[in-house]
C-alpha cells in the first residue's frame, strides 16, 4: 500500500530552502500581498512509538502527533472514543449543587426558567435542556433575548421577567458568566440562579447557586473547551445519572453535535465524541422539525458531515437569530405539526438567503473601505464601522475579512449613540485578552480567544481605536501575520488511492483542532485551462507522471486568471470524495500553491 510508504520530509526554515511562499493577488487593480509559511515536520520517534503501541500506520500516527496526540491512551480514545469514555460530570465544581436544586424544583413543581443566547449554540442549548427537564417532569419555560433589540447577555432587568413567569429557578445557557448584577438582584428576590456557560469570565464570578463553566479558574473539569451546549449536556448527563432516562443520552447528542460544530469548538476530547456520535445519530432522526430541516438542506438518508452542519444546518438556524426571529428556530424543534415545521423551514430558508445577501453587501463595503485606505498595510488589527451594517451579520463578515487579510478584525454597527461590535481573530492572538486590557471603554463585552462581542459609546470609538492599535503594535509580530499551513506529509500522485481515504476516515470528523490532513506534492503540471466556478471558486486538472486529478480551489477564483495550462506548481491540498452519477472519485481540495 502506497500510504504506508509515504515519504515524509522536513522543510527547513533556512534561507537556502525556505518554506515561505509569496503570492500576489490582484483585486480591482490593487495588489494584496500576503505571505504563507508551509511547515512540514519529519516523522518523529513519538510517531514511530505510537504506531507500534496502537497498531496504526506510522503516517497516521504522525498526523495524530501533529495534533498533539502522542500517548497511546489518548490516541486510542481519539480513534475509538465512545459515550462511556466521557468525563464524570460531577468533576465540574458546582454540579452537585445544581443537580440537587433542579431535582428539588422538579419534585416540588417549581417553575424553571431557561435563558439562552440567540446563536445556534444558545438556541439548541435551550431546546436540549428544556426537553431533558420536561422528560424528568419539570415545569419549564424559556426566554431568548432578541439579538437586535436586547443584545447579548443576562441583563439585570430579566429578573423582572423571571418574576412575571413565577420562576423560582433560573438556568442560563451559553451566557451568564459575567452576569454579576443579574445574580445579585435575583438573590434579593429569592430566585436561585444556575449559570451554565463556556465563555471567559470577568474580574469576578457571579455569586450564583452554581456556576458550571469549565473555563473559570478552579472549575475542576479536565476539558476546558466545551461549547455552551456541551456544558448543558454535562448537566443533563448528571441529572440523568442513575435514572432510566440515561439511556436517552445518545438522542441528545444529535443537537449537541450541531451546536458544537456551529460554535466552532475544538474537535478534541469530549467534543470529538459528541460530534462523532451525534453525526452518526443524524442518520436516523425522529424529531420532525430537525428531519424537515435536513430535508431542506438535501442531507437526509446519507452520512452527515461537519461541513453539512457548518454550511447548511447551522446557517439556517443562525439566520433566525441574526435577523431577530429566534422564536422560529426554537418552535421548529418543539412543534409536532408537519404543516407548521414545513412553514418554519421555508421561512428559515428565506431568512438564510436574505442573510447571505446582506452579508455579501457588508463584506464588499468593508473590503472596499480597507483597500481604498490601504488599512491592511497600516494596521495589524482592522477596526471598521458603518451605520448601514446589519448588526446580525458583522460577526460572519469579520471572519471573512480576517481570512482575506489574515489579521484580527472587529466590525461595528453604529446605532444612534452606540457602537455594537463583533470580532474574529487569527490563531496566534487572543482577542478576548486584547479587550480585557481595554475593558474600561466598554459598556459590556465578552467572548473567547477567537471571537468577541462588545458594546461601547460611539463617541468613544476614536479612543478605542487608538488604544487597541497601540496595544497590538507590541503584541502582534510580523511573523504572527503570516499564514501558517501545517502539512502532514509529502506524497506523489502515485501514492494516492481510495485506500488513503479509507484510512483517513478513521480520523474524522474534521474541524478546529483536528483539521483535514494536508499533503504536499511538488512539480505538478496544470494540464487544462483553469475555470472559474460561481465567480469565486476555481477548478482545473493537474497531473504528475501521467496520473491526473481534478483539483478545486474553494474561494480562490482569482487563480483561474493567474495560472495557465502547462504551468508547473507545488501544491498543498486535502483529499475529498466527489460523487457523480453514483460513481465516487478522489478530488484534490487545494489549500495553497506556488508556481515553480
Amino acid at each position: 500500500m502506497g500510504w504506508l510508504n509515504l515519504k515524509i520530509i522536513h522543510l527547513c526554515l533556512e534561507k537556502r530552502r525556505s518554506p515561505t511562499t509569496r503570492w500576489v493577488h490582484t483585486t480591482k487593480g490593487k495588489k494584496i500581498m500576503y505571505e504563507t509559511v508551509w511547515i512540514l515536520n519529519p516523522i518523529s520517534e513519538k510517531a514511530k512509538n505510537l504506531s507500534k503501541a496502537v497498531d496504526i500506520p506510522v503516517a497516521v500516527a504522525q498526523i495524530l502527533v501533529n495534533r498533539g496526540i502522542d500517548q497511546p491512551d489518548r490516541a486510542h480514545g481519539f480513534l475509538h472514543g465512545k459515550l462511556s469514555d466521557l468525563h464524570d460530570p460531577f468533576l465540574m465544581n458546582g454540579m452537585r449543587d445544581a443537580v440537587r436544586r433542579i431535582r428539588k424544583a422538579i419534585s416540588g413543581q417549581e417553575k424553571i426558567l431557561i435563558i439562552g443566547d440567540y446563536d445556534v449554540d444558545g438556541i439548541l442549548s435551550v431546546v436540549t435542556l428544556s426537553q431533558a427537564l420536561k422528560s424528568l417532569g419539570g415545569s419549564v419555560d424559556f426566554f431568548i433575548p432578541d439579538r437586535l433589540r436586547e443584545g447579548y447577555g443576562l441583563k439585570e432587568r430579566y429578573v423582572d421577567l423571571a418574576e412575571q413567569k413565577c420562576a423560582s429557578v433560573v438556568i442560563s445557557v451559553d451566557c451568564g458568566v459575567k452576569a454579576v448584577a443579574f445574580v445579585e438582584k435575583a438573590r434579593h428576590r429569592g430566585i436561585d440562579v444556575i449559570i451554565t456557560d463556556h465563555h471567559q469570565p470577568g474580574s469576578s464570578i457571579p455569586k450564583a447557586l452554581a456556576v458550571l463553566n469549565p473555563s473559570i479558574p478552579n472549575s475542576g473539569y479536565p476539558f476546558k473547551r466545551l461549547a455552551g451546549i456541551g456544558v448543558v449536556f454535562k448537566l443533563v448527563q448528571a441529572l440523568f445519572d442513575g435514572r432510566p432516562e440515561s439511556s436517552q443520552l445518545p438522542h441528545y447528542l444529535k443537537l449537541v453535535s450541531i451546536g458544537t460544530v456551529a460554535d466552532i469548538a475544538e474537535l478534541k476530547d469530549e467534543n470529538r465524541i459528541f460530534v462523532k456520535l451525534g453525526l452518526q445519530g443524524l442518520e436516523d432522526v425522529k424529531n420532525i422539525g430537525l428531519r424537515t430541516l435536513m430535508d431542506s438542506c438535501g442531507i437526509r438518508n446519507r452520512n452527515v458531515t461537519v461541513g453539512d452542519v457548518g454550511f447548511r444546518i447551522g446557517p439556517r438556524i443562525n439566520a433566525a437569530g441574526r435577523l431577530g426571529m429566534t422564536d422560529l428556530a426554537v418552535r421548529l424543534f418543539f412543534s409536532d405539526s408537519p404543516q407548521e415545521v414545513d412553514e418554519i423551514t421555508h421561512r428559515l430558508d428565506t431568512l438564510n438567503s436574505q442573510r447571505q445577501k446582506i452579508e455579501e453587501k457588508v463584506f464588499n463595503q468593508a473590503k472596499n473601505m480597507i483597500e481604498r485606505r490601504s488599512l491592511n498595510e497600516r494596521y495589524k488589527l482592522l477596526i471598521l464601522g458603518c451605520e448601514e451594517w446589519h448588526r446580525g451579520v458583522i460577526g460572519i463578515v469579520a471572519s471573512k475579512i480576517k481570512d482575506v487579510y489574515y489579521r484580527p478584525v472587529i466590525l461595528f454597527s453604529y446605532q444612534d449613540d452606540k457602537a455594537l461590535g463583533s470580532g474574529r481573530s487569527i490563531s496566534d492572538f487572543s482577542l478576548i485578552e486584547c479587550l480585557d486590557e481595554n475593558k474600561d471603554v466598554f459598556h459590556n463585552y465578552g467572548g473567547h480567544t477567537m471571537a468577541v462581542g462588545c458594546e461601547l459609546a460611539r463617541e468613544s470609538m476614536p479612543n478605542f481605536k487608538a488604544r487597541i492599535n497601540n496595544f497590538v503594535r507590541s503584541q502582534i509580530t510580523e511573523e504572527q501575520l503570516k499564514r501558517k499551513i501545517r502539512i502532514d506529509a509529502k506524497i506523489d500522485f502515485a501514492d494516492i488511492g481510495m485506500d488513503i481515504h479509507d484510512i483517513l476516515s478513521s480520523l474524522s470528523p474534521f474541524g478546529l483542532g483536528n483539521p483535514k490532513p494536508l499533503f504536499l506534492t511538488e512539480n505538478v503540471e496544470v494540464v487544462a485551462p483553469p475555470k472559474k466556478i460561481q465567480g469565486k471558486h476555481s477548478k482545473f486538472l493537474v497531473q504528475q507522471n501521467g496520473k491526473i486529478f481534478e483539483s478545486l480551489g474553494w474561494r480562490k477564483g482569482s487563480w483561474a486568471d493567474e495560472i495557465w495550462a502547462g504551468d508547473r506548481i507545488d501544491m498543498v491540498y486535502s483529499l475529498m470524495i466527489s460523487d457523480y452519477l453514483g460513481v465516487e472519485k478522489l478530488t484534490l481540495s487545494i489549500e495553497d500553491m506556488k508556481r515553480i
